[in-house]
Formats: C-alpha cells, structure tokens, sequence
C-alpha cells in the first residue's frame, strides 16, 4: 500500500471509529441523563419519564437515515473530503451541546444534529472504493469492520467510566460545574476525538474523487431519499431475497429495542425488580457485549461456517439472541450475577453468528439471482435503518406503558415482545431456500 493510501485508511478508520464512538459512548448515561432531565421539566411519572430515552435514541438513528443518502450524493458531486470533514464537524459541535443540554429539547436537537453529520460512513466507504483495486476493496472494508467492532467495545466503557466525574473521579472534578453537568466529560472526549480527526483530514487526507469523476447531475440531493425507498420496495419483489431482508428488518427492530430498555431495566432500584446499577456498571457490560461480539465475528465465525450450513447458523444466532435479551428481565439483584452475565453473551454471541452469516446468504442469493448487489444490499442498509428508528420507539411506547404494571403487563412485557420478533425472524428463515453452493464458497473463504 502506497504511504499516501496508507495515511488515507489511517485516517478513515478513526473517522468510523469516531462515528461508532458517537453512538455507543452515550449507551450507559444515555437513560440516566434523560430522565434527569424529564425530571428537571416536571415529568415524574416513571413510564413518561422514560419514554422520552426511546425517543432520543430514535432521533439519532432517523437524522442517519435522512442524512446518509443525501450526504452521499453530495460527495459525489463535490468530493468525500469535504462531507467527511463536515461529518466530524458537526460530531465535534453537537456533542459538546448535547453535554451541556438543559432542557429534552435542546438534547433532542443536539442529537438529530450529530446523527444528521455522522451519517458519512457511506461516504468513507466510498472514498476506500475510489483508491483501491478491486482485490484490495474487501481487506480495507474489513478494517472498516474492525473500527466498527472496536467502537462498540470501548465506547460503552468510556462512556460510563468518565460519568459523573465529580462522584467517581474526584480530585480536580469535584467542583459545581462537573455536579451540575454529571455527563458532559464523555462528551467532550467524543468531542476531541472527533476534533482530533478532523484536523488530521484536513492536513493529511486527500481527495479522493476526480473532478473528472464528479457527478454532474441536475437532480437535488435529497430526492436520493426518496430513491432509497424505490430501492426498497423493488428488492421486496424479489423471491427469497425479500424473505432475508424481512428476516434482519425484523431481527434489527427486536435487537434496537433492548437498545431503549436494557438500562431502563439494569438501572432500577431492586426493590422495583430492577439491578439497580450505575452508568460504570453499564458500561463494563456493554463493553463485555462488544468484545464477545468482536471475538466471535474475529476468531469463531470462520471455524463455524467451515463445519455447519450457513442457514443453520443463522437460526442459531436468531435463538441465542432471542433467548438471551428475552430472558433478561429475568434476572434479579438477589441472584448471582453470573446467571445475567450469561444472558448478555447469549445474544452478543448470537449477534455475532447471525450477522456475518445473515450478510452472506445475501451475497450468495443476490449473485445467483444475476441481482446488483448494491442495490440489494443499500435496500437491506435502508430498512435497518427503519428498524432502528422503529425499535427504540416501539420499546418506548411499550415500557411507558406496562413498566408500573403486574402479571403480563409489566416491565418484562417490552423484552417479550422483543422476544416475539425473533421468533417471527425464525419462523421466515425456515422457510428459506438456500443452495449448499452458497456453504461451500463461504467455507472456502
């Protein structure tokens, strides 16, 4: 690899991180922040305090959704450099806006604001397809890959670390300022970092897209929004195909809705049947979820995939999930640890075999079909996005309701129904018909 494309893939890989960063560090104070601020509004209630959490973390995932096909198309016209340093940008801005929000409100807005500019990762993807070799283009998307896996790790573990400073930290911390704003130091750490890269691109990252090569189209940027759901629905015609893609639409929208309840859950007090912990405890079990996760699609998957089908595979990884963010509720303060623990690796390891396997069956089915695989794979991206936005909504509309409840319709109703995705998730993938061509090319890989 040249030095110059070296420095370039240097740079994106912290530019993803820096997105996945984004996401992941607010996971473990995310709930606790806007729930004091619902509170500081006098909304006391606890399930309409709480449904506010669903509804920041669906802004984030929506301002993606809308931004990322826009912000594509405009890289195309004027260059990846520039909307790649916009991204980061606009995550260096509004975190720092969103640490210091006083008001549901501004925290909103902050958060559409950074998902609208963290919506490049397309972008990135692109600026790796205009410099490399068509060989080269699957190594350097891996290491995309592995920013994305190393974000999820860490992000969660930082993010609950440098909470509330004043309490854990101590020292030069405890003051007014860091009690008042208990959540802004992990902002202001995604904030440098993003900062950081963004210098590094505006001194060391090229342009990769010729002026020659430039998009001269008439056609605005944002009507790619409304090609994504043309796209959509074409790929929904098509046989087997469709049933894979509803496949992980449905298995995305149970997964994002641990996303809106798993704290709401560990975060109770026990006597509510909640865990009762904090943002660090949070953060320590997303960063063991993201680990297990990394092993798994690192060192296990290709093992797995050379000894069993890859359709078997991907009911295994469906069932593990399931059970395992299903079951979560389950556990109580008053059990051993190791029992809840054990649920969290349940559905990082299913995640971990469904995705990767999932992901290939796709490949496999798109090509036997004489499909373009971009266009296949850009419809699967844009109703993941949907269940993104879907399943922390529909988690929030559910736990407001049922979280004071008993019997059927309490707390633990939001991971049954959870529950219930998977298990629609499950009964499609039996019906699908894969080839023992598409196990053996995977296992020679």
């Amino acid at each position: 690899m040249p030095p110059s494309q070296r420095s370039s893939m240097g740079i994106l890989f912290l530019v993803v991180l820096v997105d996945m960063l984004g996401l992941t560090l607010v996971i473990p104070f995310l709930t606790y922040f806007v729930q004091d601020l619902a509170s500081a509004e006098g909304i006391v209630d606890t399930g309409s305090r709480d449904f506010w959490v669903g509804i920041v973390i669906a802004t984030y995932s929506l301002a993606q959704f809308i931004s990322t096909p826009i912000l594509g198309s405009i890289s195309d016209r004027i260059g990846r450099r520039p909307v790649l340093m916009f991204g980061l940008a606009a995550n260096s801005l509004f975190f720092i806006i969103f640490g210091l929000s006083g008001s549901l409100a501004m925290a909103i807005i902050a958060r559409f604001l950074a998902g609208a500019g963290n919506g490049n990762i397309a972008v990135a993807k692109a600026y790796i397809g205009d410099i490399s070799e068509d060989d080269q283009v699957a190594g350097r998307m891996g290491m995309l890959g592995a920013a994305f896996g190393l974000g999820f790790m860490i992000g969660p573990f930082l993010g609950g670390l440098l909470s509330d400073p004043a309490t854990g930290i101590g020292g030069p911390f405890d003051t007014q300022f860091w009690s008042d704003y208990p959540y802004f130091l992990p902002c202001l750490f995604s904030s440098a970092m993003s900062a950081i890269a963004l210098m590094l691109a505006a001194f060391m990252l090229p342009e990769s897209l010729p002026k020659e090569s430039r998009s001269g189209s008439s056609k605005s940027p944002i009507s790619q929004l409304g090609a994504t759901f043309t796209s959509i629905a074409s790929v929904l015609r098509l046989p087997n195909i469709s049933a894979l893609v509803n496949v992980n639409f449905l298995f995305l929208i149970g997964f994002t809705m641990m996303h809106g309840t798993f704290i709401l859950f560990t975060s109770m007090e026990p006597e509510s049947g909640g865990l009762g912990w904090s943002e660090r405890e949070n953060g320590w079990v997303f960063a063991f979820i993201g680990l297990v996760g990394v092993v798994v699609q690192g060192v296990l998957i290709r093992p797995l995939i050379r000894r069993f089908s890859l359709r078997g595979l991907m009911l295994a990884g469906t069932v593990l999930t399931g059970i395992g963010i299903a079951s979560i509720p389950y556990a109580s303060a008053d059990m051993s640890m190791l029992i809840f623990w054990s649920f969290c690796a349940a559905f990082a390891i299913g995640n971990g075999i469904y995705s990767p396997t999932q992901s290939s069956l796709l490949t496999f089915a798109s090509k036997e079909g004489g499909h373009e695989l971009g266009t296949i794979m850009g419809a699967q991206e844009g109703l993941g996005a949907l269940a993104r936005i879907i399943g922390p909504l529909l988690s929030a509309v559910i736990w407001s309701e049922t979280v004071e409840g008993s019997g059927l319709w309490s707390y633990h109703t939001c991971f049954r129904v959870s529950g219930i995705f998977f298990l629609v998730a499950l009964l499609l993938q039996l019906g699908l018909k894969t080839s023992d061509d598409a196990r053996k090319t995977a296992g020679g890989t």
